[in-house]
């Protein structure tokens, strides 16, 4: 039976018991992927252990017949693949910064991962995205590709900058690190002012009603901006750690990418056909990065 036809039957709390039990066999094969490889490859280790993991929770979404399945990949790994690689680290590795990088991108992942469960409808439920991507053609490679591994590979390239900073990187700790915990810890704030505010907002809206106050006043996409910041902070611990990983930089450059040219355009398009007061509302307010807003407020 599909996720549609469960969902209603199960429940929420069913629900969540089905997408823990698939996310305890992604996590468990993907620690074993990266065992095989061994903690002298990290690099290798952290790629297979993503792949793997990815391809588990599409064979979920197959058997559902629900590419939402993957929705909570992007919280749940990462953390997953900083305890692996702390358990690699060698011996010249700062114990201080190990913990400060665990510390950040644990409450980084604590946070969006509460932050979907709260707002998770059920196993009824896919992602209008997903349904707009599987009009494109055949569902289950649309389903394979543009959900579950291409959001992979970029999750994969940001988390690039935890090898050194959590494997290799010798350097002690210093204001790079401090930068670093600041900007990450920032970040996970962005976020949850920005999510509740749009809760809240959410609650009381009218139909075709525009959110246009706190974070959102000044961007239209602040949770966005957030969790951008969240990438580049891994990316200050690498360099911090060794320098010469400076061209991890890859990593947070194609979240910024990711975002800018996928996931803004495709909210920003629904939000002006579903919203009359959008465009006025889009035209005078930043896009990503929070910046004085350019028009009077709609409400």
């Amino acid at each position: 039976m599909s996720g549609r036809g469960l969902g209603p039957r199960l429940g929420k709390a069913g629900g969540l018991a089905i997408v823990t039990g698939a996310y305890g066999t992604a996590v468990g094969a993907a620690w074993v992927a990266a065992e095989v490889v061994g903690p002298d490859q990290p690099v290798l280790a952290l790629g297979l252990g993503y792949l793997v993991s990815a391809l588990v929770i599409y064979g979920w979404s197959l058997a559902l017949d629900n590419g939402s399945m993957f929705d909570a990949w992007w919280s749940v790994l990462p953390p997953v693949a900083a305890v692996w690689l702390a358990g690699a680290a060698t011996s010249a590795v700062p114990d201080g910064r190990v913990v400060l990088v665990l510390v950040v991108v644990g409450v980084w992942a604590i946070r969006l991962t509460s932050n979907w469960a709260r707002d998770w409808p059920g196993l009824d439920h896919e992602d209008w995205r997903y349904l707009d991507l599987y009009t494109k053609g055949p569902k289950p490679l649309i389903s394979l590709g543009a959900v579950h591994l291409f959001p992979a590979f970029v999750v994969f390239l940001g988390s690039l900058p935890m090898v050194p900073a959590l494997v290799w990187g010798d350097r002690p700790l210093g204001a790079f690190d401090g930068l670093a915990v600041v900007i990450g810890l920032s970040a996970a704030v962005i976020e949850f002012v920005a999510d509740e505010q749009m809760r809240r907002f959410g609650r009381v809206k009218t139909p075709g009603a525009v959110m246009d106050q706190g974070l959102w006043r000044y961007s239209r996409h602040p949770n966005y901006f957030g969790e951008i910041l969240f990438w580049w902070s891994l990316w200050l611990f690498a360099v911090a750690s060794d320098p010469a990983w400076w061209w991890t930089v890859i990593g947070p450059v194609a979240m910024v990418v990711m975002f800018l040219a996928a996931s803004i355009p495709m909210l920003d398009e629904r939000s002006r056909a579903r919203r009359p007061g959008f465009g006025a509302y889009a035209d005078g307010t930043s896009a990503l990065v929070p910046w004085p807003t350019r028009r009077k407020p709609t409400s």
